[in-house]
Protein backbone atom coordinates (compact mmCIF):
# COMPACT_ATOMS: atom_id res chain seq x y z
CA UNK A 1 0.00 0.00 0.00
CA UNK A 2 1.41 3.12 -0.98
CA UNK A 3 2.04 6.23 1.21
CA UNK A 4 0.94 9.61 0.86
CA UNK A 5 4.01 10.72 -1.43
CA UNK A 6 4.12 7.44 -3.68
CA UNK A 7 1.04 8.42 -4.00
CA UNK A 8 2.06 11.61 -5.19
CA UNK A 9 4.92 10.99 -7.39
CA UNK A 10 2.24 8.55 -9.02
CA UNK A 11 -0.42 11.19 -9.84
CA UNK A 12 2.53 13.53 -10.86
CA UNK A 13 3.84 11.31 -13.52
CA UNK A 14 0.42 10.58 -14.83
CA UNK A 15 -0.11 13.69 -15.38
CA UNK A 16 2.84 13.63 -17.63
CA UNK A 17 1.57 10.94 -19.75
CA UNK A 18 -1.71 12.74 -20.25
CA UNK A 19 -0.18 15.69 -21.51
CA UNK A 20 2.31 13.84 -23.36
CA UNK A 21 -0.45 11.14 -24.72
CA UNK A 22 -2.66 13.81 -26.18
CA UNK A 23 0.21 16.08 -27.64
CA UNK A 24 1.45 13.53 -29.95
CA UNK A 25 -1.01 12.77 -31.84
CA UNK A 26 -2.93 16.46 -31.73
CA UNK A 27 -5.80 14.26 -29.90
CA UNK A 28 -7.83 13.23 -27.23
CA UNK A 29 -9.51 14.08 -23.93
CA UNK A 30 -7.26 16.32 -21.53
CA UNK A 31 -9.60 17.86 -19.34
CA UNK A 32 -11.30 15.16 -17.42
CA UNK A 33 -8.58 12.82 -17.33
CA UNK A 34 -6.07 15.22 -15.60
CA UNK A 35 -9.69 15.77 -13.24
CA UNK A 36 -9.80 12.01 -12.40
CA UNK A 37 -5.64 11.40 -11.71
CA UNK A 38 -6.19 11.27 -8.17
CA UNK A 39 -9.16 9.17 -7.74
CA UNK A 40 -8.13 6.51 -10.50
CA UNK A 41 -3.99 6.87 -8.64
CA UNK A 42 -5.91 5.93 -5.44
CA UNK A 43 -8.55 3.47 -6.30
CA UNK A 44 -5.73 1.53 -8.22
CA UNK A 45 -2.61 2.13 -5.66
CA UNK A 46 -4.18 1.70 -2.74
CA UNK A 47 -7.70 0.81 -2.64
CA UNK A 48 -8.71 -2.20 -4.58
CA UNK A 49 -7.67 -5.47 -3.69
CA UNK A 50 -6.30 -6.81 -7.29
CA UNK A 51 -4.58 -10.13 -8.23
CA UNK A 52 -0.73 -10.36 -9.86
CA UNK A 53 -1.47 -10.42 -13.62
CA UNK A 54 -5.20 -10.05 -15.53
CA UNK A 55 -8.31 -12.35 -15.89
CA UNK A 56 -10.97 -11.03 -17.71
CA UNK A 57 -13.25 -13.24 -15.20
CA UNK A 58 -12.25 -10.96 -11.97
CA UNK A 59 -13.02 -13.75 -9.77
CA UNK A 60 -11.46 -13.02 -6.31
CA UNK A 61 -10.61 -9.36 -6.16
CA UNK A 62 -12.19 -6.28 -7.27
CA UNK A 63 -13.49 -5.15 -10.45
CA UNK A 64 -13.41 -1.45 -11.71
CA UNK A 65 -15.59 -0.36 -14.86
CA UNK A 66 -14.90 3.05 -16.61
CA UNK A 67 -18.07 4.04 -18.28
CA UNK A 68 -16.98 7.20 -19.41
CA UNK A 69 -14.59 6.10 -21.83
CA UNK A 70 -13.06 9.41 -23.50
CA UNK A 71 -10.45 10.20 -20.30
CA UNK A 72 -8.74 7.29 -21.79
CA UNK A 73 -5.74 8.89 -21.21
CA UNK A 74 -5.63 8.84 -17.60
CA UNK A 75 -7.07 4.85 -17.58
CA UNK A 76 -4.13 3.96 -19.59
CA UNK A 77 -1.50 5.76 -17.82
CA UNK A 78 -2.54 3.94 -14.51
CA UNK A 79 -3.25 0.87 -15.81
CA UNK A 80 0.34 1.03 -17.39
CA UNK A 81 1.91 2.21 -14.10
CA UNK A 82 0.06 -0.12 -11.77
CA UNK A 83 1.50 -3.09 -14.23
CA UNK A 84 -0.76 -4.36 -16.58
CA UNK A 85 1.32 -3.42 -19.72
CA UNK A 86 4.68 -1.78 -20.08
CA UNK A 87 4.76 1.87 -19.81
CA UNK A 88 6.59 2.10 -23.07
CA UNK A 89 3.33 1.05 -24.75
CA UNK A 90 1.78 4.89 -23.84
CA UNK A 91 3.18 6.23 -26.93
CA UNK A 92 1.06 4.07 -28.97
CA UNK A 93 -1.88 6.20 -28.08
CA UNK A 94 -4.81 6.72 -30.76
CA UNK A 95 -2.48 5.49 -33.19
CA UNK A 96 -3.79 2.68 -35.67
CA UNK A 97 -3.48 -0.76 -35.10
CA UNK A 98 -2.75 -0.33 -31.23
CA UNK A 99 -4.41 -1.69 -28.06
CA UNK A 100 -4.67 1.96 -26.75
CA UNK A 101 -7.84 3.35 -28.84
CA UNK A 102 -9.06 7.06 -28.21
CA UNK A 103 -11.94 5.00 -25.80
CA UNK A 104 -11.02 1.41 -24.35
CA UNK A 105 -11.65 -1.50 -26.65
CA UNK A 106 -11.96 -5.30 -25.68
CA UNK A 107 -11.15 -6.74 -29.09
CA UNK A 108 -7.24 -6.43 -28.51
CA UNK A 109 -7.18 -8.27 -25.20
CA UNK A 110 -5.40 -5.09 -23.54
CA UNK A 111 -5.10 -5.97 -20.04
CA UNK A 112 -6.89 -3.82 -17.19
CA UNK A 113 -9.78 -3.19 -19.70
CA UNK A 114 -13.21 -5.43 -19.19
CA UNK A 115 -15.39 -3.09 -21.07
CA UNK A 116 -15.36 -1.23 -24.05
CA UNK A 117 -16.41 2.11 -23.23
CA UNK A 118 -17.30 4.59 -26.38
CA UNK A 119 -20.84 5.36 -25.65
CA UNK A 120 -21.98 6.99 -22.59
CA UNK A 121 -24.28 5.69 -20.42
CA UNK A 122 -23.85 2.27 -20.46
CA UNK A 123 -21.19 1.31 -17.90
CA UNK A 124 -23.48 1.16 -14.57
CA UNK A 125 -25.42 -1.63 -16.11
CA UNK A 126 -22.07 -3.48 -16.45
CA UNK A 127 -21.02 -2.76 -13.36
CA UNK A 128 -24.21 -3.82 -11.80
CA UNK A 129 -24.19 -7.36 -13.91
CA UNK A 130 -20.85 -7.62 -12.30
CA UNK A 131 -21.34 -7.27 -8.83
CA UNK A 132 -24.51 -9.31 -9.00
CA UNK A 133 -22.31 -12.21 -10.74
CA UNK A 134 -19.91 -11.50 -7.50
CA UNK A 135 -22.68 -12.47 -5.28
CA UNK A 136 -24.21 -15.34 -7.10
CA UNK A 137 -20.37 -16.57 -6.98
CA UNK A 138 -20.26 -16.03 -3.19
CA UNK A 139 -17.54 -13.36 -4.36
CA UNK A 140 -16.98 -10.63 -1.44
CA UNK A 141 -15.00 -8.78 -3.25
CA UNK A 142 -16.31 -4.90 -4.80
CA UNK A 143 -16.82 -3.32 -7.57
CA UNK A 144 -16.14 -0.04 -8.95
CA UNK A 145 -17.43 2.42 -11.58
CA UNK A 146 -17.09 5.39 -12.51
CA UNK A 147 -19.20 7.91 -14.68
CA UNK A 148 -18.65 11.73 -15.69
CA UNK A 149 -21.57 14.33 -14.19
CA UNK A 150 -22.62 15.09 -17.95
CA UNK A 151 -22.92 11.24 -18.94
CA UNK A 152 -25.73 11.18 -16.43
CA UNK A 153 -28.34 13.39 -18.47
CA UNK A 154 -28.28 9.52 -20.35
CA UNK A 155 -31.24 7.95 -19.29
CA UNK A 156 -29.97 4.31 -19.72
CA UNK A 157 -28.23 5.90 -16.50
CA UNK A 158 -31.75 5.58 -14.64
CA UNK A 159 -32.74 2.75 -15.42
CA UNK A 160 -29.82 1.16 -13.98
CA UNK A 161 -29.73 3.12 -10.96
CA UNK A 162 -33.33 2.46 -9.79
CA UNK A 163 -32.53 -1.07 -10.71
CA UNK A 164 -29.77 -1.59 -8.53
CA UNK A 165 -31.56 -0.26 -5.24
CA UNK A 166 -34.30 -2.50 -6.07
CA UNK A 167 -32.37 -5.70 -6.43
CA UNK A 168 -30.15 -4.33 -3.57
CA UNK A 169 -26.82 -4.35 -5.28
CA UNK A 170 -24.98 -3.44 -2.05
CA UNK A 171 -21.17 -4.58 -3.26
CA UNK A 172 -21.09 -1.61 -5.72
CA UNK A 173 -19.60 1.91 -5.77
CA UNK A 174 -20.60 4.20 -8.45
CA UNK A 175 -18.55 7.24 -8.32
CA UNK A 176 -19.42 10.83 -10.19
CA UNK A 177 -16.89 12.92 -11.63
CA UNK A 178 -18.56 15.90 -10.81
CA UNK A 179 -16.66 18.74 -12.21
CA UNK A 180 -19.72 20.74 -13.62
CA UNK A 181 -18.09 20.71 -17.16
CA UNK A 182 -19.10 18.89 -20.40
CA UNK A 183 -17.75 19.01 -24.15
CA UNK A 184 -20.04 22.25 -24.96
CA UNK A 185 -20.28 23.99 -21.69
CA UNK A 186 -21.27 23.24 -17.89
CA UNK A 187 -23.66 21.03 -16.74
CA UNK A 188 -26.00 23.42 -15.54
CA UNK A 189 -25.98 25.65 -19.05
CA UNK A 190 -26.25 22.48 -21.09
CA UNK A 191 -29.02 20.27 -19.13
CA UNK A 192 -29.34 21.08 -15.34
CA UNK A 193 -29.77 17.84 -13.62
CA UNK A 194 -30.80 19.74 -10.30
CA UNK A 195 -29.67 18.43 -6.58
CA UNK A 196 -27.91 15.24 -7.63
CA UNK A 197 -27.29 13.78 -3.94
CA UNK A 198 -31.16 14.29 -3.47
CA UNK A 199 -32.01 12.67 -7.01
CA UNK A 200 -29.18 9.23 -6.16
CA UNK A 201 -30.97 9.27 -2.44
CA UNK A 202 -34.73 9.07 -3.91
CA UNK A 203 -33.78 6.39 -6.37
CA UNK A 204 -32.52 4.51 -2.30
CA UNK A 205 -28.77 4.91 -2.91
CA UNK A 206 -26.35 5.52 -0.18
CA UNK A 207 -24.88 8.69 -0.84
CA UNK A 208 -21.87 10.22 -0.01
CA UNK A 209 -19.56 13.07 -1.22
CA UNK A 210 -15.58 13.88 -1.32
CA UNK A 211 -15.82 17.68 -1.70
CA UNK A 212 -12.23 17.73 -2.15
CA UNK A 213 -12.08 15.41 -5.19
CA UNK A 214 -8.61 15.96 -6.05
CA UNK A 215 -6.89 15.62 -2.68
CA UNK A 216 -5.36 12.24 -2.13
CA UNK A 217 -6.08 12.16 1.72
CA UNK A 218 -9.32 13.33 1.14
CA UNK A 219 -9.92 10.47 -1.72
CA UNK A 220 -8.61 7.87 0.81
CA UNK A 221 -10.89 8.89 3.54
CA UNK A 222 -13.92 9.17 1.65
CA UNK A 223 -13.49 5.60 -0.50
CA UNK A 224 -12.88 3.88 2.88
CA UNK A 225 -16.08 5.45 3.92
CA UNK A 226 -17.58 3.87 1.29
CA UNK A 227 -16.35 0.91 1.56
CA UNK A 228 -17.64 0.58 4.94
CA UNK A 229 -20.91 1.13 3.79
CA UNK A 230 -21.01 -1.82 1.57
CA UNK A 231 -22.74 -4.78 2.25
CA UNK A 232 -25.84 -3.16 4.06
CA UNK A 233 -28.86 -3.34 1.71
CA UNK A 234 -28.01 -0.47 -0.62
CA UNK A 235 -25.43 0.52 -3.49
CA UNK A 236 -23.38 3.53 -2.86
CA UNK A 237 -22.23 6.26 -5.10
CA UNK A 238 -19.98 8.65 -4.40
CA UNK A 239 -20.18 12.58 -5.46
CA UNK A 240 -16.31 13.19 -6.28
CA UNK A 241 -16.07 16.82 -6.56
CA UNK A 242 -13.17 17.37 -8.79
CA UNK A 243 -11.47 20.28 -11.02
CA UNK A 244 -11.12 19.57 -14.80
CA UNK A 245 -7.98 20.26 -16.40
CA UNK A 246 -6.91 19.92 -12.57
CA UNK A 247 -2.74 20.78 -12.14
CA UNK A 248 -2.38 22.55 -15.12
CA UNK A 249 -3.43 26.04 -14.33
CA UNK A 250 -4.50 27.21 -17.74
CA UNK A 251 -6.28 23.66 -18.52
CA UNK A 252 -8.51 24.31 -15.21
CA UNK A 253 -12.44 25.06 -14.24
CA UNK A 254 -13.16 25.21 -18.34
CA UNK A 255 -14.74 22.58 -20.66
CA UNK A 256 -12.53 24.09 -23.36
CA UNK A 257 -9.74 21.49 -22.73
CA UNK A 258 -12.44 18.85 -22.50
CA UNK A 259 -11.46 17.37 -26.02
CA UNK A 260 -8.47 20.01 -27.09
CA UNK A 261 -4.81 18.81 -27.28
CA UNK A 262 -1.96 21.46 -26.19
CA UNK A 263 0.43 22.69 -28.83
CA UNK A 264 4.04 22.41 -28.16
CA UNK A 265 4.30 25.91 -25.90
CA UNK A 266 1.22 24.70 -23.84
CA UNK A 267 2.56 21.51 -23.35
CA UNK A 268 5.76 22.76 -22.02
CA UNK A 269 3.89 25.05 -20.05
CA UNK A 270 2.07 22.23 -18.75
CA UNK A 271 4.92 19.85 -18.37
CA UNK A 272 6.63 22.69 -16.51
CA UNK A 273 4.39 22.40 -13.80
CA UNK A 274 4.41 18.59 -13.19
CA UNK A 275 8.14 17.54 -12.39
CA UNK A 276 8.91 13.96 -13.86
CA UNK A 277 9.00 11.69 -11.04
CA UNK A 278 8.83 8.27 -12.20
CA UNK A 279 10.56 8.44 -15.76
CA UNK A 280 8.75 9.71 -18.49
CA UNK A 281 7.79 6.53 -21.30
Amino acid sequence: MANIQQLTDFTTQVRRDILRMVHAVNSGHPGGSLGCTEFLTVLYQHQMKRNPGFNMDGIGEDLFFLSNGHISPVFYSVLARSGYFPVSELATFRKLNTRLQGHPTTHEGLPGVRIASGSLGQGLSVAIGAAQAKKLNSDNHIVYSLHGDGELQEGQNWEAIMYASAKKVDNLIATIDYNGQQIDGSTNEVLNMGNMKAKFEAFDWDVLEIKEGNNIEAIIKGMEEAKSRTGKGKPVCILLHTVMGNGVDFMMHTHAWHGKAPNDEQLANGLAQNAETLGDY
